[in-house]
C-alpha cells in the first residue's frame, strides 16, 4: 500500500480525473466527485464560529495528517458543511446528544483540556501536545467541564470516524490507494482474486523499470 503521507503514493497521478472523463462513471457520481475535486480549504464557515472551526481544523490535521499535500483535503470544512445542512447517518449513540451539540461541546472540551494542561487553546499547542490532548480524550482522561456533559471517548470515536470518512470520500485520497470503485457504470468483468480491469491503476515500479 502506498504511504498515506505521500500524496503521490505509488499509483500514477491523474488516474481519477482520467477515469471521470470516461463512460465508466455514471453522471451523478461524476458530478459529485468533480465537485469535491474543485473544493478548496478556504470555505467560509457555515455552522461553526471561527474559534470552533480553528480548533476543529487543528484536530483534523492531527487525526488525518497531510504534510505532503500542497492543497490539503478540507476535512474540517466538510464537517462544517454537513452540520450546516443538518444531515447525518440517521442514528446516534444514546449517550451522545445530537451532532451539532456534540461537536460544539467536544471542541470546547479540546480547548478546555489544552488550557488545563498547557495554558492555551488547542490550536496554539504544538503537534506533540495536541496529540497528548487527543489521547487523553480517547482514553476518557481529559480534564474539563465539557467531558461531564458528553463521554470523551465517544466524541473522539465519532470525530475520528468522520475525519476518515470525509478524507477517503475524496477522489484524490481514493487515488492514493488505487481505488476506482467510483467507476460505477455496468461492465466490471475481472472480478476474480488478483485480477484487474484495464481501468484499474497498477502500482508503479519503485525501480522505474
Amino acid at each position: 500500500m502506498p504511504d498515506p503521507r505521500d500524496p503521490a503514493g505509488a499509483y500514477p497521478a491523474g488516474t481519477v480525473r482520467a477515469l471521470l472523463d470516461t463512460g465508466l462513471v455514471t453522471r451523478p457520481t461524476r458530478d459529485a466527485l468533480r465537485a469535491r475535486l474543485d473544493e478548496r480549504d478556504c470555505r467560509r464557515p457555515r455552522f461553526f464560529d471561527i474559534r470552533a472551526l480553528t480548533t476543529l481544523r487543528a484536530a483534523c490535521a492531527r487525526l488525518v495528517p497531510q504534510p505532503g499535500r500542497k492543497d490539503p483535503i478540507d476535512v474540517a470544512g466538510c464537517i462544517d458543511e454537513r452540520l450546516a445542512a443538518a444531515t447525518g447517518n440517521g442514528w446516534r449513540y444514546d449517550s451522545m446528544p445530537p451532532d451539532a451539540e456534540a461537536y460544539e461541546t467536544g471542541l470546547a472540551g479540546l480547548d478546555e483540556t489544552a488550557r488545563e494542561r498547557y495554558g492555551g487553546a488547542f490550536h496554539e499547542m504544538g503537534a506533540l501536545r495536541q496529540d497528548e490532548v487527543l489521547l487523553a480524550v480517547q482514553r476518557g482522561k481529559a480534564e474539563g467541564e465539557a467531558w461531564e456533559r458528553i463521554p470523551a471517548p465517544r466524541f473522539f470515536e465519532e470525530l475520528l470516524a468522520e475525519c476518515v470518512e470525509f478524507y477517503y470520500g475524496h477522489p484524490l485520497a481514493q487515488e492514493e490507494i488505487g481505488y476506482v470503485g467510483m467507476a460505477d457504470a455496468p461492465g466490471w468483468r475481472a472480478i476474480g482474486l488478483g485480477r484487474l480491469e484495464p481501468r484499474e491503476p497498477r502500482l508503479a515500479d519503485p525501480a522505474g523499470g
